[in-house]
């Protein structure tokens, strides 16, 4: 008996295996950002391909996306193919194809979030967020943000009143967007839902003055944890943009105050007219 798919999420990743290594997809209308599907999205969806090819390693470590062309609404190939697998960690590729031209691809390496989730030395600390009901919601988004970002209603995402200025006008020019994040269907965060929340935000060039369309050039994912239920805490920022692209570093937090997923990409600042 197959289990009804419930969330939008997990409707945006589900595959249908047509042969070894290789899965077909649809990529929903709901998940657009700017001239494309968002890229947080399309790595969510070749991480679960690739852990059905590797049900002994189950969770996603280190997944690394580089984004080769933009994709749109409608059907995708994704092709796995396995480069090693071991005792504690496998390693596997994975493309999106779609009208025939790859737009995406993945190296990742998989293992068990379950194996060492007791051995934690760090002095990372979670930032400091006002509580979700003091923070700025989507509904109060500007209307040429919806419009360019449809995946922002599949989202309750909850701004930083410090860091929303841009919508208002007034940058901050500090470079940082910060806020709660949770599924607006309620689903609970896994390690696969932590590969889309490390793209979900508005670009951090919005609290640069700058408007519009990033396109994502590669993006890295660290998985560090398996996430506790509840309010994800998330925090975008860059330090340097330079020749028309800009790094941006994320942080992930969960409920129980655990840092689950760091992440880096290089994207194309928007441009201007």
């Amino acid at each position: 008996m197959t289990t009804a798919i419930r969330s939008e999420f997990d409707q945006g990743i589900a595959l249908d295996q047509e042969g070894p290594g290789r899965y077909r997809a649809e990529l929903g209308e709901g998940w657009q950002i700017g001239g494309g599907v968002n890229g947080g999205l399309l790595l969510a969806l070749a991480g679960h391909a690739l852990s059905k090819e590797h049900p002994e390693h189950p969770d996603p470590l280190s997944v690394s996306g580089y984004y080769l062309s933009a994709s749109h609404p409608g059907p995708v190939e994704v092709r796995t193919e396995s480069i090693r697998n071991g005792r504690s960690l496998s390693t596997g590729t994975a493309s999106l194809i779609q009208d025939g031209e790859e737009r995406l691809r993945v190296l990742a390496t998989y293992g068990d979030l379950d194996a060492r989730a007791g051995e934690v030395h760090t002095s990372a600390v979670p930032f400091e967020l006002p509580p979700p009901e003091q923070c700025i919601g989507v509904e109060h988004a500007p209307k040429v943000l919806i419009e360019q970002a449809a995946l922002l209603e599949r989202f309750d995402l909850r701004l930083d009143p410090a860091t929303i200025g841009w919508a208002l006008g007034e940058p901050s020019r500090n470079g940082r967007i910060q806020g709660w994040f949770r599924l607006a269907d309620g689903r609970e965060p896994d390690p696969l839902l932590l590969l889309l929340v490390a793209d979900a935000l508005p670009p951090v060039t919005f609290d640069l003055g700058l408007p519009g369309w990033a396109p994502t050039i590669e993006l890295t994912v660290h998985l560090r944890a398996r996430p506790a239920p509840g309010w994800l805490r998330v925090s975008h920022a860059t330090r340097n943009l330079a020749g028309g692209y800009f790094e941006e570093d994320a942080e992930v937090w969960d409920s129980a105050g655990r840092l689950v997923a760091q992440s880096r990409q290089l994207a194309r600042a928007p441009r201007q007219s």
